[in-house]
């Protein structure tokens, strides 16, 4: 049995499979918004339009200006919110595909043909890039490589807007096998998870935060 996955989803299964299934399976469960999330998604939707559309920041997010102002410099065309799909043969496919396998959204892509280059850009709002996880900038690439074939490498980044922190890495399609090497045993063992029924729970700090209230490790 197959899954289509991306890489939020991916992270859900390794954080707790019970959690996946009730939120990603069963669909039991809808796990709310929080401040940090709304707040988050309102910052990606003032970063697209001032891209794309030239619309004036509001005041609130100033402090996006300069950072945005240096990815409008960038040469090249861009692309706001790209929806990306791959199949398992790893080709290109509308994000919603019947045979997509995974899909996943780039924030801004800025494509220059002439060079064979693309910049791939995702914004974050956390605080701090501590915790920054670069996986996500290679399933990106993977699907850009796909997506346009003349591009041969990809310069990606998560842009931490906040704290005005920059987590950068350098793709080649070369490698795009290697990319989803990884992320193809974890989605195997949620197929397997789907043949035998298993989502075992996993007890951690976030447990108490957790919105599977049906769980023995919940603790709010």
């Amino acid at each position: 049995m197959s899954v289509v996955w991306s890489f939020s989803s991916l992270k859900t299964f390794q954080q707790c499979p019970k959690k996946y299934y009730h939120t990603k399976i069963a669909k039991d469960v809808v796990e709310p918004d929080t401040q940090a999330t709304l707040y988050g998604k309102t910052a990606h939707t003032v970063a697209e339009e001032y891209i794309r559309d030239d619309k004036p920041i509001p005041p609130a997010f100033d402090y996006m200006q300069d950072t945005l102002d240096v990815l409008k410099q960038i040469e090249g065309e861009k692309l706001c919110e790209v929806k990306l799909g791959l199949t398992k043969n790893l080709e290109s496919c509308d994000f919603h595909a019947a045979n997509v396998w995974w899909h996943g959204i780039a924030d801004l892509v800025v494509i220059n043909e002439a060079k064979q280059l693309a910049h791939s850009v995702d914004y974050k709002t956390s605080k701090s890039a501590r915790y920054a996880d670069t996986k996500q900038l290679d399933l990106v690439a993977a699907g850009l490589f796909a997506k346009f074939p003349k591009i041969t490498k990809v310069k990606s980044a998560l842009i931490f807007t906040v704290s005005k922190e920059f987590v950068k890495a350098t793709h080649h399609r070369e490698m795009m096998p290697k990319y989803l090497e990884q992320p193809a045993k974890d989605v195997a063992r949620i197929e397997a998870a789907l043949e035998n029924g298993v989502w075992n729970p996993i007890s951690g700090p976030l447990c108490k935060f957790c919105a599977i209230k049906q769980c023995e490790y919940n603790r709010s």
